[in-house]
């Protein structure tokens, strides 16, 4: 086989491309789905705009990857309000250059069926997390056009596709949204060169269930609560944030250059036991 005919290497290598991504901190210490997607973005070799409305953990993921010799700056905003949004992209492009890569990874939620979720959560929780894609996708989609070259990244969850044990009504229809506006996306500006995927996260054991989990498992501990939470899973555990961040690595990558429009369940087989 000679050189010109060789299959390709795995392009697996984000050098010189600069990653927005929505939502780098974390819920509290330890490694959130952002952070470990930041830091693998810089292990990749890109330049990373942590963005985040929480300044002291926005800081602490751009130090982490300072740390070890990677790029990263800090940028402080709320992305479900449209001026913030405006104002963050120009400064990460001002600091880095034009935005390759946009990884929305910003989501709330709340417990509870229709008879427990008011409008004024439904709204509250919209805007967060479909919205403020909304409004990071119309900032960065016209430069990835006019390049001819991008990708976008939008986290979704397995509550958007099934009922998977407690009600989540608000944060399940959201997220259901997140995965249909993203192939939306896809379809629009595939002939432009713009990727849009959705990676879909299972019961991932990340600092955000230490403040929800418990309670969707009622009269249990916190161990207890991520022991019934892992014996849902056919895998037998709850995923780690870097389960996730490698499929976001993945996907920003020119490894998925013919991938668009599409889902990447990342669940340990969850989905596939609640079809």
């Amino acid at each position: 086989m000679t050189a010109a005919t060789r299959p390709p290497a795995l392009p697996l290598d984000l050098s010189g491309r600069v990653v927005f991504v929505a939502g780098g901190g974390s819920a509290g210490p330890g490694w959130s789905i952002g952070r470990a997607a930041c830091v693998t973005y810089a292990r990749l070799g890109a330049r990373v705009c942590v963005a985040d409305r929480d300044a002291a953990s926005a800081e602490e993921t751009t130090a982490l990857i300072q740390a070890e010799g990677g790029e990263a700056a800090t940028f402080i905003g709320d992305v479900a309000l449209e001026d913030d949004v405006q104002r963050l992209i120009a400064e990460a492009t001002a600091r880095f250059g034009a935005i390759d890569v946009l990884h929305h990874n910003v989501g709330i939620g709340k417990t509870g069926g229709p008879m427990e979720t008011s409008a004024e959560d439904l709204d509250r929780i919209h805007a967060v997390n479909v919205r403020s894609l909304l409004l990071c996708a119309q900032q960065v989609l016209p430069g990835m056009a006019e390049r001819g070259r991008g990708s976008i990244i939008a986290i979704s969850s397995v509550a958007g596709m099934r009922y998977v044990g407690y009600p989540h009504l608000a944060y399940s229809v959201t997220k259901a949204a997140v995965v249909q506006f993203t192939r939306m996306v896809a379809q629009q500006y595939a002939a432009q060169g713009v990727r849009a995927n959705t990676v879909v996260p299972g019961l991932i054991d990340t600092p955000r269930i230490a403040g929800t989990v418990a309670k969707m498992f009622s009269g249990t501990s916190l161990d207890e609560a991520r022991a019934a939470r892992a014996r849902q899973v056919p895998m037998g555990r709850m995923g780690t944030a870097w389960d996730v961040a490698h499929a976001c690595a993945f996907l920003a990558s020119d490894a998925a250059a013919y991938i668009t429009g599409t889902e990447l369940v990342v669940d340990g087989g969850l989905t596939g036991k609640y079809a």
